[in-house]
């Protein structure tokens, strides 16, 4: 059985989203360095529309070892709306999200890996289909944002086991953890 991980920013305030205003501070080389390994532990890419429409706005027209891995590797996108996908390799999912979610997963060597933290992350995370969280907390109170843009969500109550702690020399913390339901 494979395994599905996401990988998110979240600033101290748990806000996921409007990284503009906190997150672009803390990008250097090494958090560069460490976000290819993971792009290239993956055999897939899973991520929601949002995530995607973001992602293909840029990563197709950029150079670079991570561009050229995010690129390549085969991409799957949770969209009710989306139909004809622009960016290479990329595949709608259509149906039932934790249905086919678990179908990729149940492929042999399946190394999924997410990225933003969004109602896709927060629903596999619930089915624990959600195997690992690497949350990169940037010492930084965004200030904005309201109940989409954080981490919690209302209801969802899931115990997950620290696996691993790394400071980034920016101040960066990445806490690795692991649901031990999935």
């Amino acid at each position: 059985m494979g395994t599905v991980s996401n990988s998110t920013f979240v600033s101290l305030d748990g806000v996921v989203n409007h990284m503009d205003r906190w997150h672009f501070d803390y990008v250097d080389d090494e958090s560069d360095a460490l976000a290819l390994e993971h792009v290239r532990a993956a055999t897939a890419m899973l991520m929601g529309r949002n995530t995607y429409e973001v992602y293909a706005g840029v990563w197709p027209g950029r150079d670079g070892e991570y561009a050229d891995a995010i690129n390549a590797i085969p991409k799957y996108v949770a969209s009710t709306t989306l139909t004809e996908p622009t960016w290479q390799n990329t595949t709608v999912i259509t149906g039932e999200l934790v249905d086919a979610v678990r179908a990729l997963r149940d492929r042999d060597d399946a190394s999924i890996l997410m990225h933003g933290y969004g109602s896709v992350a927060k629903t596999l995370l619930e089915a624990d289909l959600l195997d690992a969280l690497h949350l990169w907390v940037h010492p930084h109170l965004a200030g904005v944002g309201g109940p989409a843009d954080l981490l919690i969500r209302q209801g969802l109550n899931k115990k997950l086991h620290l696996s691993g702690v790394r400071t980034l020399g920016s101040g960066v913390v990445v806490l690795s953890l692991t649901n031990p339901d999935a």
